[in-house]
């Protein structure tokens, strides 16, 4: 197994045009704790050493934002709204949340309750897989900024492991069952 490493990873996801668009776009909303993250981009990666187009399977991007200054549905959706018509020419399904609120409709949707998170980052680490915790966002600077809290080993030797610190067994080998049937050649941990 190679240690790759940041650099890499900002390179490869960085040469899907929709990730780059989004990137240069997502500054303009002036949203706090802005994140690109999830499927848009490990799986950009698995397409990069799949040799294949680098938007192939991709469902949608995750941009999350954190918000706790209101949480009804009525302001995330003000934003939704804004962020549709910011990325509308783009020919991809750019899925808006403010991280904030998510505990207020998680358990309807997946039937488990979850407490609120804290940040962003917060909410990316408690994604179903290790693999898909990545995030990136762009500081005032205009220079990215990687959270990353698993590392990059796992997605560039592509291992899917579980997250158990969100106990969603079943979303887990869903999702696993998707990926390798879009990527074959992933190697699935089992849930613990």
């Amino acid at each position: 197994m190679t240690n790759r490493g940041e650099s890499e990873f900002v390179s490869i996801v960085r040469s899907n045009p929709a990730v780059a668009e989004i990137l240069r776009r997502a500054p303009h909303l002036k949203l706090p704790g802005w994140y690109l993250t999830a499927g848009g981009l490990f799986q950009t990666v698995w397409n990069h050493l799949a040799g294949r187009d680098l938007r192939a399977g991709i469902r949608d991007y995750d941009f999350f934002y954190f918000d706790d200054s209101d949480l009804s549905y009525e302001a995330e959706n003000e934003v939704i709204q804004r962020a549709a018509s910011v990325f509308a020419d783009l020919g991809v399904d750019v899925e808006v949340r403010n991280e904030a609120r998510v505990h207020l409709w998680y358990e309807q949707h997946f039937g488990t309750a979850i407490a609120p998170y804290r940040s962003t980052e917060d909410a990316i680490d408690h994604f179903v897989s290790t693999t898909c915790c990545f995030g990136i966002t762009v500081d005032h600077g205009g220079t990215d900024e990687v959270y990353a809290p698993h590392g990059f080993d796992d997605l560039f030797a592509g291992i899917v492991r579980p997250n158990p610190r969100l106990p969603m067994r079943h979303v887990y080998e869903a999702k696993a069952e998707r990926w390798t049937t879009e990527w074959p050649d992933l190697t699935v941990l089992p849930w613990p």
